[in-house]
């Protein structure tokens, strides 16, 4: 009598990678190099923000001071205190109202600069460099000229055009509160609408050819063309240069803190001198925390505008 012996079930082979290895040890291998090469920016990301947000918000609760005295845990009383302070809401004003003021030229003027650019066909390259060179300057250098070349009273450039057209108004350009707004913001448009212009110039180059084509054979004319394709093709651009602008406008310290500071009477005072005004100023690091981090709320809030608003888009046309 013969026996017969089952034959053992063949072992699974675990999956090999393209080398011949293992799939997990590949997986482990590629896992294991990529946080070699991405440790040393997670260091200096948590070294240099992380850390300094977590601290920044601890300090928010204290009342601490930069003497180094003080400290003790107050909860949201200075948050409280904040909500109450109506300097806090006239900074933020100012800060929001030099938003309004300047984002609608910087985008205006960036897309006008951008379509003078794309159609001159005459030493393009020296329109395209002399409208982004400003934007390459200092802040200080900028604030400097505009203070001792254009908005000095009697002798300044602006006081010398409205001179040339017969008017003599002796307008005190930065010390009046009717106007020193008005010129932070024509210092902040032409200092920086060179880099919206350039946003809008890569737009405009990366738009087809042929539909212009198209359209001209149909006959439709340069007005036409520009609003039935190029400024619906330019309209993700746009988004994303409002948003980009509102977000550095909101941010504004530099001009207001070197050509009025503040002034006159705090007319043009920005939320982030208010901060430093309290921090290094006031000495008090623990209210000038939640001042700032009340409005970091603020500035989150706009930053998700954008990606908000492109989900809808593509929703939308997905329609």
């Amino acid at each position: 009598m013969t026996s017969t012996t089952a034959a053992p079930a063949p072992v699974a082979k675990p999956a090999e990678g393209a080398a011949g290895r293992p799939a997990r040890a590949v997986h482990r291998k590629w896992t294991e190099h990529g946080l070699v090469f991405i440790a040393p920016f997670l260091l200096v990301y948590a070294g240099f923000l992380i850390w300094p947000l977590m601290s920044g918000l601890h300090m928010s609760l204290t009342s601490e001071n930069i003497t180094g005295t003080g400290g003790e845990f107050v909860g949201l009383d200075n948050y409280a205190e904040a909500v109450r302070d109506p300097e806090v809401w006239s900074s933020l004003w100012n800060t929001v109202w030099f938003t309004v003021l300047s984002t609608v030229p910087l985008v205006l003027v960036g897309l006008v600069l951008a379509l003078l650019a794309h159609q001159l066909r005459v030493v393009q390259w020296l329109w395209r460099l002399s409208w982004f060179a400003p934007f390459l300057l200092p802040s200080g250098v900028v604030c400097l000229l505009f203070l001792n070349m254009i908005l000095p009273s009697d002798f300044g450039l602006a006081d010398q055009m409205l001179a040339a057209v017969g008017l003599t108004p002796e307008i005190g350009w930065l010390t009046d509160e009717r106007y020193a707004m008005l010129s932070i913001v024509a210092t902040t448009v032409w200092w920086t609408v060179g880099f919206n212009f350039l946003l809008y110039l890569a737009a405009l180059q990366a738009i087809p050819a042929h539909l212009y084509e198209a359209a001209e054979l149909d006959g439709a004319g340069a007005g036409k063309r520009l609003l039935h394709i190029t400024l619906p093709m330019l309209s993700r651009t746009t988004g994303l240069v409002v948003v980009l602008q509102v977000l550095a406008s909101l941010k504004i310290f530099d001009q207001v803190y070197i050509m009025t500071g503040g002034g006159p009477d705090d007319s043009t005072r920005p939320i982030l001198q208010y901060v430093y005004q309290q921090g290094f100023t006031g000495y008090r690091i623990g209210y000038a925390s939640a001042v700032s981090y009340i409005f970091f709320a603020l500035i989150l809030t706009v930053s998700l505008v954008q990606p908000l608003l492109s989900r809808r888009r593509a929703e939308e046309a997905a329609k």
